[in-house]
C-alpha cells in the first residue's frame, strides 16, 4: 500500500509531517518539528534529498536547515540569516541556495557545503532592489515573491511584486547572478508568481487576480504580451472583491496520465461558504488566448500554497491558512477537474513538499 510523507510548512512555529494513503483515502498528521516563527517556504537539498531547507519568515529573517528520516521525522540542525526580512521563497539549485526576502527586496546567494548545516553562511551575498508600484500600502518598495528557474533554461526569475515586474537573472563564470532583462507588467498588479509552458510564461497578478500570458524568447529578446484573464470568471462584487488576492500557479508536465497540460490557480479570501477557488485553465490557443476551463470551490479560507505530487502528478495538496486545514485532490477528467478525497486539520499552513 503506498504512503506519500508530505511535508506543510505554515504560519505557526512548526514544520508538519503527512502522511497521505490514496488506498484509504486518508491524510494524517505524523510528526511536527518546531523550527520558529513562521517557517512558511520549504525546498530540498538539490542532491540531498534528507536536507531540506525552510524560510523562517520574520523580520530579521532565518534560513532553518532539517534533516528527515525515512519516516518524515525532522530535527533542526542549523540556522543562518536570509540576508534580509521575511524570506518568503527558497530554491537550492546547483550548489547555491537563492533566497527572496520579501520585506526587504533582497535577493541572497549562500554557497552550499557538503558539511553540517550545509550553508556556508559566510560567504553569503546580498543584493538589493528597488522599484515601486501605485499601490501605496503593497508597492511602497520592492517585494520579492519567488525564486525559480526557468524549465528549459539557465535562467532564474524573481517575480517583484512591489515593482511591477519580473526580473530575469542569469550566473555569470564566477557564481554571481546578474539581472539581465525584466517582464513588465501594467501598474498596480503585483506579479507574484511564474510558470512556464512551452515558449509562454504565465504570470499570476496578486493585487489585481489576473493571470498575463507572454511570449518569452531567450534573452535578450523582449516577452510579449499575449492575454490576461481574471483568475475567476465571476469576482465577488463590491468590496470583497478587493480582497481577492490570488496566490499560486501551477502547471505539471504533461505525461501520459495527463497529457494535456492545465494551468492550476489558486484565489483567497473568497466570502462564499464554500471556500476558495481553485481555476482550471487551458494554455493559450492558436490567437493566444488563455482558456477558462473548470473552477473548483476547495473549501478552504485563504488558499495560499498548493503542490502536485505522486505517480503523475495525480495528486494536489492544498491548505487554508484562516480554516478547512489541509486537503488531497485528485485530478480527474484528464486534468480539467479536481475530486475532494482527503482531509486532515492542521493550523495555518502556506507550503507543500513532497517526499
Amino acid at each position: 500500500m503506498a504512503v506519500y510523507r508530505i511535508l506543510v510548512a505554515s504560519y505557526t512555529n512548526e514544520i508538519y509531517t503527512l502522511a497521505f494513503e490514496p488506498d484509504t483515502a486518508s491524510l494524517t498528521l505524523t510528526s511536527k518539528v518546531t523550527v520558529g516563527h513562521h517557517p512558511s517556504w520549504i525546498t530540498p537539498h538539490p542532491k540531498d534529498k534528507s536536507i531540506i531547507f525552510a524560510g523562517v519568515e520574520q523580520t530579521e529573517g532565518k534560513i532553518a536547515v532539517l534533516k528527515y528520516d525515512e519516516e518524515g521525522r525532522g530535527t533542526v540542525i542549523g540556522q543562518i540569516s536570509s540576508g534580509g526580512a521575511d524570506p518568503c521563497s527558497l530554491l537550492a539549485l546547483g550548489d547555491q541556495l537563492l533566497v527572496g526576502n520579501y520585506s526587504s527586496g533582497t535577493f541572497a546567494v549562500v554557497p552550499l557545503s557538503t558539511e553540517p548545516p550545509h550553508l556556508l553562511a559566510a560567504q553569503t551575498s546580498v543584493t538589493q532592489f528597488s522599484g515601486t508600484g501605485p499601490n501605496k500600502e503593497r508597492q511602497e518598495a520592492s517585494h520579492l515573491h519567488q525564486v525559480i528557474k526557468h524549465s528549459a533554461r539557465e535562467e532564474v526569475l524573481i517575480p517583484d511584486l512591489g515593482a511591477d515586474k519580473t526580473r530575469r537573472l542569469v550566473r555569470e563564470t564566477e557564481g554571481k547572478w546578474v539581472e539581465q532583462g525584466v517582464v513588465s507588467y501594467k501598474a498596480g498588479s503585483g506579479p507574484r508568481h511564474v510558470a512556464f509552458h512551452e515558449d509562454v510564461l504565465y504570470t499570476l497578478l496578486e493585487l489585481t487576480s489576473e493571470v498575463a500570458a507572454h511570449r518569452f524568447p531567450p534573452l535578450p529578446a523582449e516577452p510579449t504580451l499575449l492575454d490576461t484573464v481574471s483568475t475567476m470568471a465571476h469576482p465577488p462584487p463590491g468590496p470583497d472583491a478587493a480582497y481577492m488576492l490570488a496566490a499560486e500557479i501551477l502547471i505539471p508536465r504533461p505525461n501520459a496520465s495527463y497529457p494535456s497540460p492545465y494551468i492550476y490557480v489558486s484565489n483567497r479570501n473568497d466570502p462564499s461558504s464554500e471556500g476558495d477557488i481553485i481555476a482550471v485553465f487551458s494554455p493559450v490557443d492558436g490567437e493566444g488566448k488563455i482558456g477558462r476551463v473548470a473552477e473548483v470551490r476547495s473549501g478552504l479560507k485563504h488558499l495560499r500554497g498548493m503542490e502536485f505530487g505522486g505517480d503523475d502528478g495525480r495528486w494536489l495538496v492544498a491548505g487554508g491558512v484562516h480554516g478547512g486545514g489541509v486537503k488531497v485532490f485528485e485530478r480527474v477528467d484528464g486534468g480539467k477537474g479536481l475530486k475532494d478525497v482527503a482531509k486532515v486539520e492542521i493550523e495555518a499552513p502556506t507550503g507543500f513538499l513532497w517526499l
